[in-house]
């Protein structure tokens, strides 16, 4: 490098190039040479037939399939309240308790009653069989009889209703013990112990029954007739329902159709239907919105490759694919739909053609490549 200096400060700039140009060509295989070209590496992905489902996707609102507002039948002081908000109870499980004395007493008071009315009747019965016998000896006038029959009537009749009140009785007593009619969680308390509670006290607490849960969502007419049409003419293929809760996700429990409204909304033009669904593990709550997807249980096969290798020019749609001597060759296709990071091809590819991928941005066609698998989607039906 002194040397170079040197030459530079005596000849000048021009000399010094040129003999550094003439170094060069003297020494092709030196160290500034590029040895032989390697081919870039790209991910590829086989084209290939898989089966995907066609659907259509709507709004709805989750619904418990059973729902009891527990209230008082009876007015009182509550005395107890038995369950945990939020747990599980089963049908005929007590949830609260109304003092219950002052309605015991009412039914040992009726009970009395029925009692005095039983014996008046009783007495009744030996009347009417004493004057039946002396009717017959001529000892006793038909009008004595006849009043006597009368007076058993109504004494039989006093017994009746003595009975039917200490049968209500009986029934408000009953109404002291507040229980669920319907096996499910019950809901939040909204009175507490110590306070009068009473028919008109409004709603003391909720059950839902939620293990399974009905999720309400329209559908459009003009949807709703296409799909007539279509079962008219392909015959009626098995529907199933997907969840997609608020946080994007699908829910793992599909669900079924099990109800179209017979009438439609006359502002939407459009027909509610009604879906079932699992919820065993109590992540679909009463009154929470959700995505619903309608899609046949059994998909169609189809050619898909991952949306990631498709690019787009002037020219339109196109992947790149390594075909024969592992080069890059351009392929236009035409897509169809594209669900859950897959695109269908309808035409230009077929199936086992690899497809790159990554890495075809330092590609060109007719480049030799060097393609390895990238890491394969998993199998099943595609879904979104």
């Amino acid at each position: 490098m002194p040397s170079l200096i040197r030459l530079a400060r005596r000849y000048g700039p021009p000399l010094v190039l040129a003999l550094l140009v003439a170094g060069c060509e003297e020494n092709p295989g030196g160290a500034g040479t590029a040895g032989p070209a390697v081919a870039p590496v790209v991910m590829v992905v086989k084209a290939q037939m898989r089966p995907i489902s066609e659907g259509a996707e709507f709004v709805g609102r989750v619904e418990a399939m059973e729902r009891v507002d527990i209230r008082a039948r009876v007015t009182g002081f509550l005395t107890e309240r038995v369950f945990t908000e939020g747990q599980k109870v089963a049908a005929g499980d007590l949830l609260f308790r109304i003092e219950p004395e002052p309605f015991e007493a009412a039914v040992a008071a009726r009970q009395a009653q029925l009692e005095g009315a039983q014996a008046s009747l009783n007495n009744s019965d030996l009347q009417v069989a004493r004057g039946q016998e002396l009717f017959r000896t001529n000892n006793l006038p038909r009008a004595t009889l006849d009043q006597r029959i009368a007076d058993q009537q109504i004494a039989a009749a006093q017994v009746s209703a003595a009975k039917a009140a200490l049968d209500q009785a009986n029934i408000q007593l009953g109404y002291t013990r507040i229980t669920s009619p319907i096996t499910g969680r019950v809901g939040r308390s909204a009175v507490t112990v110590g306070n009068v509670v009473g028919p008109d006290s409004g709603i003391l607490t909720t059950v839902v029954k939620d293990d399974v849960v009905k999720i309400l969502f329209p559908v459009s007419q003009r949807l709703l007739i296409d799909l007539k049409r279509d079962t008219a003419k392909n015959g009626e293929r098995p529907l199933q329902i997907r969840i997609r809760l608020p946080d994007g996700t699908l829910y793992d429990q599909p669900g079924r159709l099990s109800f179209i409204n017979v009438t439609a909304d006359a502002s939407t033009d459009s027909t509610l239907v009604q879906a079932e669904v699992p919820n065993a593990d109590g992540l679909l709550t009463a009154g929470q919105v959700v995505g619903v997807r309608v899609e046949e249980e059994k998909g169609k096969d189809v050619l898909v490759i991952p949306q990631s290798a498709l690019q787009l020019d002037q020219a339109g749609t196109f992947v790149l694919v390594v075909g024969a001597d592992n080069k890059v060759e351009q392929t236009f296709v035409k897509v169809g739909t594209a669900r859950g990071g897959q695109a269908v091809i309808t035409e230009g590819l077929s199936p086992g053609a690899l497809v790159i991928t990554e890495g075809a941005q330092r590609v060109r066609p007719g480049l030799p490549v060097t393609p390895k698998p990238a890491p394969a989607p998993l199998d099943g039906p595609v879904k979104g």
